[in-house]
């Protein structure tokens, strides 16, 4: 088993679940990670704020990319902002495939050693 990942839109808490800090940009033409934006995961979704809808795609997007069942993922805040804070359960966040939810060029960028 490999070290998770100590990115800056990761928490790690003491009892093994994950926070992640994600900051959401609405109405873009597709789904997709932008990298790191202030400390959070940059999420542009393609579904509209209203009624929760962000929201159910944002969770939906999340448990797709990281390979888990939408329940392993709760709120712990921020459901009526942009920043958002979402928990992945211990269970699943060891072996959950974190570099998936960052694009190609930051992929790269975060396996690169600090100075270069």
């Amino acid at each position: 088993m490999s070290a998770p990942p100590t990115w800056p839109f990761l928490h790690w808490q003491a009892n093994g679940d994950c926070h992640i800090d994600i900051h959401l940009v609405p109405n873009a033409a597709r789904t997709h990670s932008e990298g790191v934006f202030d400390g959070a995961l940059k999420v542009r979704l393609h579904a509209r704020p209203i009624e929760g809808q962000a929201n159910a795609a944002l969770v939906a997007w999340l448990a797709s990319t990281l390979g888990i069942a939408k329940g392993h993922i709760q709120w712990v805040r921020g459901q009526n902002a942009r920043r958002k804070r979402l928990c992945i359960g211990a269970a699943v966040a060891v072996n959950a495939p974190w570099a998936a939810l960052l694009p190609d060029q930051a992929k790269t960028d975060a396996t690169k050693p600090a100075g270069i």
